[in-house]
């Protein structure tokens, strides 16, 4: 098969044809060999399969046998799946394989001897185990990317990879190989939309940047209409006015992007309306890498903190079943949320705040030096606990290194965590809590904290999570609350706990919704992903 040939077929009509050619691809180049032609065919793998461990440990294992080269129907058929994977590659948002696939092809019709073979055979293991890879685990490693990603990929055994490729019917093994979740295969037909969204043009004109409300008419009122048409939150019309439709069709937009869904586009809201379809594919190309980061046990129950939605949710079995808004860490290097899983294992009631190091040198000991009762509603205490005399101490004498006292402030309903906070101890200090400061959840962008997740309910939060354990939870927290005493409450069912961060995501009610990166993170994911050549028409750049 000429490339130029291929490469010019319908995509439709590629894999039919691969699978084709290569049942006759002249690879029956293997009646029984030789003794010196197996010797040569196993010397060419073992060389060739050495620059990728686990596919040289599989064919230690498995005797050097070949599972794609030989003659037979089941090889045939490991061929057609691999390279018809390899040119779908781009529809899970990783790099065009097309090329490499037929290079493979090129590779099998120029081999002439069993050492070829043996390349071939090595050569085609590596690609498939290459690909299943970044379709299972992601393409990019998160933890390079930026220092808050502190997510870990889940593990596979290539060496499985091989096997399953092996014994299993070849086409349903490449579908398995696809993250099961609902949400990667919604976001999947995004993708899929909104790539021919961009072919035919995206949603046409944008809309002046100036504040439009109920009201107003005119040519920038038409300009918003069209858009908000083109971008199906508005059934067909000709009216110049800002009525009752187009405000409606505003507001459905602006719960789509976590905006304040008054109805009026304002400056923000028509910023986001402006947004090009080419930069939401990015986001949603992003948020796939990102579900692939994900390890698929994410528990039948689990938490979910979104962190650029600013929610916490209980899911149980895929059913969103709590959920309560958050504030989330300022947009500063050392207070940031960071993105990682977990376990929660207990909550506390009446909690103390111990107070971060960081806070007690960077932001206490500055106030101290000036005046020794500042911030008096924090305790500070030495190394054996006792309450430091803050008359007899001079603090001035000390710097951030040598300062030797802990601060802890009692637990009251003005500690900096509330009356509640919910632990999956973590070498980040990051946990979920109540907070005095109620006023921020009113807010459309809440990043104001020092890092942890602060909760707007965090009492029915506790409720949701003592309720399968205790017949009345509700009465048994406010026991517990109205004592003041601080208490340790176990969960009998510890629960994971997923801190994530999505830009773009597939609701229950199956519209895709978007949000601001509001730390920088998804742009830092898209250059990696470029740079790893992830490119569609439309998205470069």
């Amino acid at each position: 098969m000429k490339a130029a040939f291929y490469q010019n077929l319908p995509s439709a009509l590629r894999s039919s044809v691969l699978a084709l050619a290569l049942c006759g691809a002249g690879l029956a180049l293997t009646p029984t060999p030789a003794t010196a032609k197996v010797t040569a065919f196993k010397q060419a793998v073992a060389a060739h399969a050495s620059a990728n461990d686990a596919v040289a440990q599989f064919y230690r294992e498995n005797g050097y046998e070949p599972i794609w080269t030989g003659s037979d129907q089941a090889s045939q058929l490991r061929r057609a799946a691999l390279l018809r994977a390899l040119e779908e590659a781009s529809a899970h948002g990783l790099p065009d394989r097309s090329s490499l696939a037929t290079g493979l092809i090129e590779q099998m019709r120029n081999a002439r001897t069993v050492r070829d073979l043996g390349e071939v055979e090595a050569a085609l293991s590596r690609a498939f185990v290459e690909y299943a890879t970044d379709l299972q685990t992601g393409l990019l490693n998160p933890q390079s990317i930026d220092d808050g990603i502190v997510r870990k990929k889940h593990q596979t055994d290539a060496v499985d990879y091989l096997t399953g490729i092996r014994d299993t019917q070849p086409m349903a093994y490449m579908r398995a190989l696809v993250p099961a979740s609902s949400q990667y295969r919604a976001l999947m037909r995004e993708k899929l939309r909104l790539e021919q969204l961009v072919a035919s043009g995206g949603w046409g004109e944008t809309v002046p940047s100036a504040k439009l409300e109920p009201g107003d008419s005119g040519p920038r009122v038409v300009a918003l209409r069209n858009r908000l048409m083109t971008m199906g939150y508005l059934e067909r019309s000709a009216t110049a006015d800002y009525d009752t439709s187009i405000q409606q069709a505003v507001q459905r937009f602006q719960s789509d992007h976590g905006l304040e869904a008054d109805g009026v586009a304002g400056k923000g809201t028509i910023a986001e309306i402006n947004v090009p379809a080419s930069a939401r594919l990015k986001s949603v190309i992003v948020a796939m890498e990102r579900e692939r980061w994900l390890t698929p046990e994410r528990g039948d129950r689990h938490i979910l903190v979104n962190q650029t939605d600013f929610t916490a949710k209980i899911i149980d079995r895929g059913d969103v079943t709590f959920e309560t808004r958050s504030v989330i860490g300022k947009n500063q290097h050392d207070r940031r949320s960071p993105e990682f899983s977990d376990i929660m294992e207990h909550m506390v009631i009446n909690p103390s705040w111990h107070v971060p190091r960081s806070i007690i040198t960077k932001e206490y000991l500055p106030k101290l030096k000036n005046n020794p009762n500042a911030v008096s509603h924090i305790q500070i205490t030495d190394s054996r606990g006792r309450v430091v005399d803050r008359s007899a101490a001079d603090f001035t004498q000390y710097t951030a290194r040598s300062f030797p006292f802990a601060m802890r402030q009692p637990p009251s309903s003005r500690n900096a965590l509330g009356l509640v906070k919910f632990m999956f101890p973590n070498k980040h200090n990051i946990y979920l809590h109540d907070t005095p400061h109620k006023n921020l959840f009113a807010r459309e962008v809440r990043a104001y904290s020092h890092g942890c997740i602060r909760l707007a309910q965090p009492f029915e939060f506790a409720y949701a999570l003592l309720a399968r354990q205790t017949e009345d939870p509700k009465a048994f927290f406010h026991r517990i609350l109205k004592s003041g005493k601080e208490t340790k409450v176990d969960l009998e069912q510890k629960v994971p706990v997923h801190i994530i961060y999505r830009t773009a995501y597939v609701s229950g009610k199956g519209r895709a919704e978007f949000r601001r990166d509001v730390y920088g993170r998804d742009a830092k994911v898209w250059a990696a992903l470029q740079a790893a050549g992830v490119a569609l028409p439309g998205v470069q750049g």
